[in-house]
């Protein structure tokens, strides 16, 4: 049974750009699909969800389009986390949130202290997330606790706990949006078994059916992990 859900929302801009309208309008509508997605996500018995919302490479895009991203946990947050507390979803974020605007980490703290202890989904937000740099930091932390004594040998199971995602079990299915056929520098240790899927919508374009088709293909897979059918 799929348990945790990665995705890679992608597409944003572009999609606006095809409808005639300026990259920013494609990310607020990409909003909107999140929360339609989280609460069916939780309907449908999921655990985790796991989405890509901004990396560290996405500084360089335009001044405009980073501040509006940075803009949009706030919008987010203030029309739906009464929504997400009814349904019972939980909010947590990963990433080096130190690059982050002070007022868009208070609206991310808040929203996490209001969720913490739900019980339902775990919506995991990826932002100013990369892979590389989520190993290179686990890596680091895992050598200083060893200088101070506070770790022994490194094996895969405490090398899990060093990582963003920390008590985040493994992804089964990591789905990108938009057409392109990349994974991007996103949870590359933890996506290690994971089924890929990459669909030809873009990010404001999925919905709770396209969901559904999703988990349906995943479920008509064989996992072998290793192991000869």
């Amino acid at each position: 049974m799929l348990q945790h859900l990665a995705i890679i929302m992608d597409g944003n801009g572009r999609w606006a750009k095809s409808q005639g309208l300026k990259r920013t309008y494609g990310h607020y509508q990409g909003v909107e699909v999140i929360k339609k997605v989280a609460i069916h996500a939780n309907k449908l018995g999921i655990k985790q969800l796991t989405l890509f919302a901004f990396s560290t490479e996405n500084w360089k895009r335009s001044e405009e389009e980073v501040n509006y991203i940075m803009s949009l946990p706030e919008i987010f947050f203030n029309a739906y986390l009464k929504i997400l507390m009814e349904e019972g979803i939980k909010v947590t974020v990963i990433g080096d949130l130190s690059k982050i605007p002070e007022k868009t980490k208070e609206v991310i703290d808040k929203a996490i202290a209001k969720t913490k202890d739900n019980s339902g989904l775990n919506l995991c937000i990826a932002l100013n997330y990369g892979a590389r740099a989520e190993i290179v930091r686990a890596c680091n932390n895992f050598a200083q606790d060893y200088k101070e004594g506070k770790a022994d040998l490194l094996d895969e199971e405490t090398f899990k706990n060093y990582l963003y995602t920390g008590a985040l079990s493994e992804v089964d299915l990591l789905v990108r949006t938009s057409g392109e056929l990349r994974i991007s520098n996103f949870l590359l240790y933890q996506i290690a078994y994971s089924e890929l899927l990459f669909l030809p919508c873009a990010w404001p374009e999925f919905d709770e059916e396209m969901l559904e088709t999703c988990i349906e293909e995943f479920e008509g897979r064989q996992r072998r992990f290793g192991v000869e059918a």
